[in-house]
C-alpha cells in the first residue's frame, strides 16, 4: 500500500514541475498499476483534468471496460465532487487518500458523496495515508505562488 502511495506522490510531485496543482493519482488492480496520473488540467485547458479523472480513464481505456471492477484508487488529496462521482459511477472497490481537503473534498469534506443515499457505488475509504507529506507538497507549492 504505502508503495502505490510513494508512486501517487510521485505523480503528485511531477504535477508541481508543471505548474500544476500537485495531486496524483493511480488505478492498482491486483497488485498492478494500470494507470499513474498526476493533474493537467493547465497544460490541457481542461477542468476536468483531474489526476483521478485521468487514471480512470487510461485504466479504462487500458481494460477495455467503463467499470473499474475490482480496481483501487490511490490519490494524493480527498477527491472533489466531480473526482468522486467519476469513482462511484467507474465502481472502484478501494479508495485510499492522503491529506484531507476541506474547501474542496466530498469523501469525508463538504457533500459526502459516498453517504448520500442516492449514491449508486460507496467504495471502501481508507484515507490519511502519507497525509502529512501530501499537504506539506501543496502547502509549499500554493506558498511558492503567493
Amino acid at each position: 500500500m504505502s508503495e502505490f502511495m510513494d508512486l501517487a506522490m510521485d505523480q503528485a510531485r511531477a504535477a508541481a514541475g508543471r505548474g500544476e496543482v500537485p495531486v496524483g493519482a493511480l488505478v492498482v488492480r491486483d497488485g498492478e498499476v494500470l494507470a499513474a496520473e498526476g493533474n493537467r488540467t493547465i497544460e490541457r485547458a481542461d477542468p476536468t483534468a483531474h489526476a483521478e479523472i485521468l487514471a480512470i480513464r487510461a485504466a479504462c481505456y487500458k481494460l477495455g471496460n467503463e467499470r473499474l471492477i475490482g480496481c483501487d484508487l490511490y490519490v494524493t488529496l480527498e477527491p472533489c465532487p466531480m473526482c468522486a462521482a467519476a469513482i462511484s459511477f467507474a465502481r472502484i472497490r478501494r479508495l485510499y487518500y492522503g491529506a484531507h481537503d476541506p474547501k474542496s473534498g466530498a469523501v469525508e469534506s463538504g457533500v459526502r458523496l459516498f453517504a448520500d443515499p442516492t449514491c449508486h457505488h460507496a467504495p471502501e475509504t481508507y484515507c490519511g495515508l502519507q497525509a502529512e507529506e501530501s499537504s506539506a507538497l501543496l502547502r509549499e507549492f500554493f506558498a511558492s505562488r503567493r
